[in-house]
């Protein structure tokens, strides 16, 4: 089931016991590396959070009573909720485990105004006369109606009723929350009309169209049946008090929802058949793993075995992740499966999968080999022992240099007391530095985390991670969340200094965003780009739309094909370079 050949066998063991022993002196090198910082004008990406006015500051309610919660979330979303033409910002916000509690020590009390809600922040992009660009963000909370007063997770954004308009979809630990854009500024909360609720803990979730019926659907992934009062007691190697893993709870199912095209949805867990088996879920991306042109998805699990759920194509779903041979790693075990991303990083057409795990273990590489038949490369993709140092959470497939070649981040933060930090007398002893990977076009990676600017120095606790154009200048940007910290914007410095192209793909019949849709860029006979149209993947978090395509050095794209969700096939020549454009369903002139 699994490949492993002898050699490779002894070459992961012999990094095992590399990394074990490299692993006593961890803080003492982040705590060096800290202090080495690189020069941030000769950064990958510049830090522009106070400049950019984004003033967000995560609260998890800690009260040293070491609760699950407060170490998993929370996520962001870029999306354009204003149809303005640039990306906006929401930042999902936590709360009290315990709010009528009298705790005997408050680590971290909020000290905002009013209680803690998550934010939407609307992108004032402007162009100054000089022709540079001016960044900034004001909090719009308010003036949009969203009250997202929960203990928050993640959010989705994608368009459920096909007005033109990107909704978005928060989940909780407790009552999820469906806000409908109005169009006008404003959002109402349709919850309850639309039928999307769930009352448990719900992490990760994913707009996509399972049965081509040109509605968004959604998937909802679920963790563990955890409550302050169900919590028991677990202690660190030291035998202090610490967090405990999802083991210690029973994992709940996730759900499926059917968008019936009227403004509700129907609970489909049951009838499709994605009930019937479930772990600890915490990441979900969705795409046609097999080729078969029906979306698919891909759930992972932490500390349970991932799931690859094969769209049957009669509105009922397979897993076939264990004979698929992505359900586990190469050793046969399940991990602990944060965030997870798909993306073609090896250039052959088929959507490769990338999962961030626990310190001690490593990130996950799984590379297609066609027909939904995956193999576990994480060691001959330089994977293994630079992610066994860290627990990793945010991460997507992007194309952070426009090189053509999809490259990964890694947003980290560790979910057990380290020693060291606490010694140190770290109020949160948790913070690890985030990690950017550089595709060298050859199956490999390189890290070139030194190199990707100052705030990938830091010892924050990273959890989410959303990624877009931010000024729409050509490159991929990335907004970090950090679970009791304050959000970060990363502002890629680099990117645009190839060519590219951007491409917003939109329906026929309904001016909406059309997720799921896969594109081929022919650059040239032997180079040909897969990229997809989604808002999904990673961790928690929602991402940019809009396809986006590094072109190197070539100077013209020879066409585009766009396999709609439908479908459908269309064919687009010689399309300009060095831009966003629209790419409506039914415009083509070589129709297939």
């Amino acid at each position: 089931m699994h490949r492993i050949i002898k050699t490779t066998a002894i070459r992961y063991i012999i990094i095992s016991i590399f990394s074990t022993a490299m692993f006593a002196p961890l803080c003492s090198a982040m705590q060096k590396a800290a202090n080495t910082q690189p020069s941030a004008s000769n950064s990958i990406f510049e830090d522009v959070t106070d400049r950019a006015g984004l003033d967000f500051q995560h609260y998890n309610g800690m009260m040293g009573r070491f609760h699950l919660p407060e170490i998993t979330g929370s996520g962001a979303a870029l999306f354009d909720f204003d149809n303005d033409g640039d990306l906006d910002v929401f930042l999902v916000q936590g709360s009290a485990l315990e709010p009528n509690s009298k705790p005997d020590k408050t680590l971290f009390p909020w000290r905002g105004q009013g209680p803690p809600v998550s934010r939407l922040y609307r992108n004032d992009l402007t162009k100054e006369k000089d022709g540079s660009i001016k960044l900034k963000f004001t909090d719009v909370t308010a003036k949009s109606g969203i009250l997202a007063d929960g203990y928050g997770m993640g959010v989705a954004a994608g368009d459920i009723n096909n007005d033109g308009w990107a909704d978005l979809y928060v989940s909780n630990l407790g009552s999820n929350r469906m806000f409908l854009n109005n169009g006008d500024g404003t959002f109402a909360d349709v919850t309850k009309k639309t039928g999307t609720d769930d009352q448990r803990w719900s992490t990760s979730a994913a707009f996509f169209d399972y049965d081509r019926d040109g509605w968004l659907d959604l998937f909802v992934a679920n963790y563990v049946n955890f409550s302050a009062a169900n919590s028991p007691t677990c202690y660190a190697t030291s035998s202090a008090k610490d967090y405990c893993g999802p083991k210690a709870f029973r994992p709940l199912p996730d759900r499926l929802f059917h968008n019936k095209g009227d403004g509700t949805f129907e609970d489909v867990s049951v009838a499709s058949g994605t009930i019937k088996e479930f772990g600890a879920g915490l990441g979900v991306v969705t795409d046609d793993f097999n080729g078969d042109g029906w979306t698919d998805i891909y759930v992972a699990n932490d500390g349970d075995p991932n799931q690859l759920w094969i769209n049957q194509k009669n509105g009922t779903f397979k897993n076939e992740a264990l004979l698929g041979g992505a359900a586990v790693n190469r050793d046969g075990q399940a991990e602990a499966g944060m965030g997870v991303d798909s993306g073609d990083f090896n250039g052959d057409g088929r959507p490769d999968i990338f999962l961030t795990h626990l310190m001690e273990e490593t990130n996950t590489l799984y590379a297609n080999l066609g027909d939904g038949i995956f193999e576990d490369r994480t060691i001959e993709a330089g994977l293994g022992l630079q992610t066994r140092r860290y627990t990793g959470f945010g991460t997507l497939w992007f194309d952070y240099d426009n090189d053509g070649r999809l490259d990964l981040l890694s947003a980290n933060g560790a979910v057990r007391t380290l020693e060291e930090l606490a010694r140190k007398g770290d109020r949160y002893p948790m913070g690890q530095p985030n990690q950017l990977f550089h595709n060298n076009g050859k199956g490999s990676f390189t890290e070139v985390s030194a190199e990707a600017g100052p705030s990938f120095q830091l010892l924050e606790v990273s959890r989410g991670a959303a990624f877009g154009d931010i000024d729409n200048d050509g490159d991929t940007d990335v907004l970090i969340s950090n679970n009791n910290g304050r959000a970060r914007l990363l502002l890629n410095q680099t990117g645009n200094r190839n060519r590219w192209l951007g491409l917003r793909l939109v329906g026929s019949k309904y001016n909406r965003d059309m997720l799921g849709a896969r594109v081929e860029i022919v650059i040239e006979k032997n180079n040909v780009q897969l990229r997809r149209a989604r808002t999904d993947g990673g961790y928690c978090s929602s991402q940019d739309p809009r396809v986006h395509v590094g072109l190197g050095g070539s100077e013209r794209v020879e066409a585009v094909r766009v396999r709609w969700p439908s479908g459908e096939v269309e064919e687009w020549k010689s399309p300009p370079v060095g831009r966003y454009i629209t790419l409506k369903q039914g415009a083509s002139p070589e129709m297939k």
